[in-house]
């Protein structure tokens, strides 16, 4: 990994860590707020995760959805995670956005970590 993408993840991870429990943000919004060059980036970051403090499994599909990954345990462990959290999934295994999106972060904290 470059310090560019270094950078880059740290600072997905620190604006990821801010989401509160029993809501969602979606890959989208991470690069928006993140300064991050695409959602697909954020993904990448949410994968190389690993042990890190990340509550990644807060980290949704533009459709409200559990993106597949190549370990498809791990979409049945963040779904577990989430509904131990609260979210209830519709019937069509989305989440709403409208009721457990998170708004992001407040304009002091983008400020105070750089990310304006």
């Amino acid at each position: 990994m470059t310090a560019k993408s270094a950078a880059i993840y740290a600072r997905i991870y620190r604006v990821t860590k801010q989401i509160p429990a029993g809501h969602v943000a979606t890959y989208g919004q991470i690069a928006r707020w993140a300064g991050a060059p695409t959602p697909r980036m954020t993904g990448y970051a949410m994968a190389a995760a690993g042990s890190q403090d990340v509550p990644w499994w807060r980290v949704v599909n533009s459709q409200g959805r559990i993106s597949p990954r190549n370990n498809p345990f791990s979409e049945h462990q963040q779904r577990d995670l989430l509904e131990n959290e609260g979210i209830r999934f519709k019937t069509n295994d989305r989440i709403s956005l409208a009721d457990y999106g998170w708004a992001g972060p407040a304009l002091p904290w983008l400020a105070e970590n750089g990310l304006l």
